[in-house]
């Protein structure tokens, strides 16, 4: 398996588009995006688990029961939740509009919006956009459709990876958006998936809600799960491998790939929450299971004072313990040991002052052993926690288990963007 260029388009018979429609007026980027199969997909999705949701995601929902899809068509700029009858009749215009001009049926169609909350979406843009759209169809188009998607990102979130597969190259294309509003808890987070690989639906959504457990719903900014997380993938089989309907080798092959996206994708969407300067990785070893694992280290990067703390630069561990405490997961405080690790090879070594080792090109320093605090080096933790990626390393020695969350610190930047992101 190895990571390659073109995202979405990646796969054979995939094309995308994107442009500047200003369904929000002020918009000066790309927020209408288009991906479109030449060959009907096998398709399968996870969505939000709130209560109330977009219109996008109870059409999209509805549209890929049947287990096949051909094309997604996304904006930017306007959320289409909380819009009653007219937001609903507003997302099928979406479909049927994109169905239209795409020659496919609109049942065969992914919606996907992102944006304001309340604000009934004007479809009349779209529609005097569409055929521009749909005439830009390329395989360079994934340029132009990982941008329209993005709203207070600051750089566009894209991934591709190429396998073999019973003697076939298949491709895995991936595009992202997210930077706010994100407690994922899938089955505002949208992640359109492609694939050229042959692989049945029932599989597709066996895989995609397995590698979604530790990946997508291990990511928390803010603590507040959008009523937009979407997460769809489309398979049209023109890898031409023989189709995959079961679990075994080739399966094992295909969820790799798809696992290896879905984490890089995790972490591209924590690194780059609403003002974050930090990336944060808290990964649980010795755990009594792989579900207690990762709710733990969920715990510690959705705390807030966790996530000031590190902000600060402050190695403050009580906050990571005390959120472990409240998870509602179980552990032995009393055997659990804490240890910063840096993302660079930045500090100094060979010193006796601290208790602090080098990793190849990380720098390692334990805060906490065995339910005891450590006489570590203040100084030496504040340049570990001034790192860009900083790992939050936790082993609890209540069995075998592991699991890793993403995140980012909690700063001033957050609460600006947030306090008139509507107006």
């Amino acid at each position: 398996m190895q990571f390659i260029d073109g995202g979405v388009t990646a796969p054979k018979g995939f094309t995308a588009n994107g442009m500047l429609c200003k369904i929000k007026e002020s918009s000066t980027k790309n927020d209408l995006a288009l991906i479109f199969s030449e060959k009907l997909c096998n398709a399968a999705g996870v969505f939000t688990q709130n209560k109330v949701k977009a219109e996008s995601v109870k059409l999209t929902k509805e549209n890929i029961a049947n287990g096949k899809a051909q094309a997604v068509i996304a904006n930017s700029g306007n959320a289409n939740a909380c819009t009653g009858e007219q937001g609903a009749k507003v997302a099928r215009k979406m479909a049927s509009l994109a169905a239209d001009v795409l020659g496919i049926n609109s049942g065969d169609v992914i919606v996907y919006s992102t944006g304001v909350i309340g604000k009934q979406l004007p479809v009349e843009k779209i529609e005097k956009n569409i055929q521009s759209l749909k005439d830009g169809l390329s395989k360079e188009g994934h340029k132009e459709a990982r941008t329209a998607i993005m709203t207070t990102d600051t750089h566009y979130k894209e991934c591709a990876v190429q396998t073999v597969i019973g003697g076939k190259t298949v491709r895995i294309g991936a595009m992202a958006k997210g930077s706010g509003m994100i407690h994922i808890n899938m089955g505002t987070m949208l992640s359109v998936m492609t694939t050229d690989c042959a692989i049945s639906s029932q599989m597709l959504e066996n895989a995609l809600r397995k590698s979604v457990a530790g990946t997508y719903n291990c990511v928390s900014i803010d603590g507040d799960t959008s009523t937009n997380d979407s997460l769809t993938i489309l398979a049209n089989g023109m890898a031409g491998n023989d189709e995959i309907t079961c679990e075994g080798e080739d399966f094992e092959i295909f969820y790799e790939a798809l696992n290896a996206i879905n984490t890089q994708m995790a972490k591209k969407i924590a690194g780059d929450g609403e003002g974050a300067t930090k990336l944060i990785e808290c990964n649980v070893s010795g755990a009594k299971d792989v579900e207690t694992a990762r709710g733990l280290a969920k715990a510690v990067i959705s705390s807030s004072l966790a996530k000031a703390a590190i902000f600060g630069s402050d190695a403050n561990f009580g906050r990571f313990l005390c959120a472990m405490g409240y998870s509602g997961f179980d552990f032995s405080p009393e055997k659990t040991s804490i240890t910063f690790e840096s993302a660079e090879n930045s500090m100094r070594t060979g010193a006796t002052d601290f208790i602090g080792e080098q990793k190849g090109k990380r720098t390692s320093l334990k805060v906490f052993e065995n339910g005891v605090p450590l006489d570590f080096d203040e100084a030496l933790a504040k340049k570990v926690l001034q790192e860009a990626e900083i790992k939050i390393n936790i082993e609890c020695k209540d069995g075998t288990a592991c699991g890793t969350a993403w995140g980012c610190d909690l700063t001033y930047e957050y609460v600006k963007i947030n306090g008139d992101y509507r107006t």
